[in-house]
């Protein structure tokens, strides 16, 4: 899970997360909407890929980027479900009467 949050923690790759939500993508077309160098992007996807969010695939020269959706999900509700450990929550606290 620590992966999927280092990766949401960069506001370029969440926003290449939002771009592939409309559909798989290839790596220059993502590229050509950031304002950064190839490398900087190609990082990018390396730590989208490190934390399986992303699937890659080849075609021919290009890459294409898909969003794994359900990866995101599990992470998500992962992180959320460990809120619920079985902790009480604190009882609310009553005004004094007046």
């Amino acid at each position: 899970m620590s992966a999927v949050f280092k990766a949401l923690s960069d506001p370029t790759r969440r926003r290449v997360l939002q771009l592939l939500r409309a559909g798989p993508m290839s790596a220059g077309e993502l590229s050509d909407r950031f304002d950064v160098s190839k490398p900087t992007m190609s990082a990018h996807f390396a730590v989208l890929k490190e934390a399986d969010l992303v699937h890659a695939e080849k075609a021919g020269k290009s890459v294409i980027y898909h969003l794994k959706l359900s990866v995101l999900e599990d992470a998500l509700l992962g992180f959320v479900n460990s809120f619920d450990g079985g902790v009480e929550a604190p009882a609310a606290r009553e005004e004094p009467a007046t």
